[in-house]
């Protein structure tokens, strides 16, 4: 009997002790090794800014009156590694107005990172690390995702990178693509990707990664249901790598985004009163008043009187949707677009080359 039970006692040993690969394989997923993956080149961004605060009465200017202070200010993000030379993705609105950027990698080690360039509009930003072979994250194609298949949020939200060094993964799914805002506060956010991974402040600049570990998107905003909450509730919105990528290349090579595009005319809006008082049947659009030889307009054959309600098939009521158009749709000097004129009784529609400010 003694002999029985030592035997079922050394089986029962043997059979727990094969099994545990057996169970810890049945714990890797894809979800774990897509972070494996990714999550190297996923890092915290500490940024110093000096803001003016309340006046100082202790320190005065020379009429008397009192100086505000000044003092550093700290706030943190997330960037994601896109280069092995150390090209640096994040959101514009994690280092504007940045005194000093430092860059922490998963295991701690930190770097001092330069400012490549900024483009406000996208709110993306492209910094670089000095250094060579560093952990990069491969990008997938944003135009090929599919509604509902699942992806992963890599960052630094709220501080917690600082806690063990390595960034938080969040899961979720895509819940939507290709959602445009339209122009919000000076910035332009197109094609968005929508997630309902959890992000939280300081996840913007951090990696949206799909279940193979490829960058798909940078976490840039979140909706929280009104202005007094600021936590996740399952809304949140990436950029796409595709239009990431595009920005990210022009910044490395000009170091700005040239969106400085000329019409060659001017004019104004036009109201109700002015089309009464030159008897016009139209009470919106931006009537033409001057163009300026050799220019894009005189190219395009638009003239003075000429009164533009359309361009690019999207109504002009007044002349600040010009600029918003040409921002919205991110046209450059050089892009042609189609122009929707009233002039004597018709419409016309001319193309315009737009021109270098």
């Amino acid at each position: 009997m003694l002999k029985i039970n030592i035997k079922i006692i050394f089986f029962l040993f043997t059979t727990i002790l094969l099994s545990q690969p057996e169970i810890t394989n049945s714990r890797i997923t894809a979800f774990t090794k897509a972070i494996k993956i990714a999550s190297p080149a996923v890092v915290s961004i500490t940024v110093t800014q000096f803001q003016q605060f309340s006046l100082n009465p202790f320190q005065r200017n020379p009429w008397g009156y009192p100086l505000p202070s000044l003092g550093e200010v700290e706030s943190s993000g997330s960037g994601v590694i896109i280069s092995p030379d150390g090209y640096l993705l994040t959101n514009d609105h994690v280092v504007e107005n940045a005194e000093k950027i430092i860059v922490t990698l998963p295991g701690g080690k930190e770097y001092n990172a330069d400012i490549v360039g900024l483009d406000p509009l996208t709110d993306l930003a492209l910094l670089k690390l000095d250094g060579n072979n560093f952990p990069f994250v491969n990008m997938a194609d944003s135009d090929e995702l599919i509604i509902g298949e699942w992806v992963i949020a890599l960052g630094n939200p709220l501080g917690l990178f600082d806690v063990n060094q390595q960034p938080t993964a969040t899961i979720g799914i895509v819940s939507g693509k290709n959602l445009d805002f339209g122009l919000q506060d000076g910035k332009v956010f197109q094609d968005m990707i929508q997630t309902d991974a959890a992000i939280n402040p300081g996840n913007s600049g951090g990696a949206l990664v799909n279940s193979n570990g490829k960058l798909i998107g940078i976490n840039t905003f979140i909706l929280t249901g009104s202005n007094s909450r600021q936590g996740s509730i399952g809304i949140g919105f990436a950029v796409p790598i595709n239009r990431a990528k595009s920005i990210a290349e022009e910044l490395k090579r000009y170091g700005k985004i040239n969106r400085e595009t000329y019409f060659g005319f001017k004019g104004e809006s036009l109201y109700p009163k002015f089309s009464r008082y030159y008897n016009i049947p139209l009470n919106e659009g931006f009537i033409i008043l001057q163009v300026f030889n050799n220019s894009p307009a005189y190219d395009a054959k638009l003239v003075g009187g000429d009164i533009i309600v359309a361009i690019e098939n999207r109504k002009v009521s007044k002349g600040q949707d010009i600029n918003e158009i040409i921002k919205v749709n991110d046209f450059r000097p050089g892009d042609k677009i189609t122009i929707k004129i009233w002039r004597n009784g018709k419409y016309i529609n001319r193309k315009l080359k737009l021109g270098n400010l």
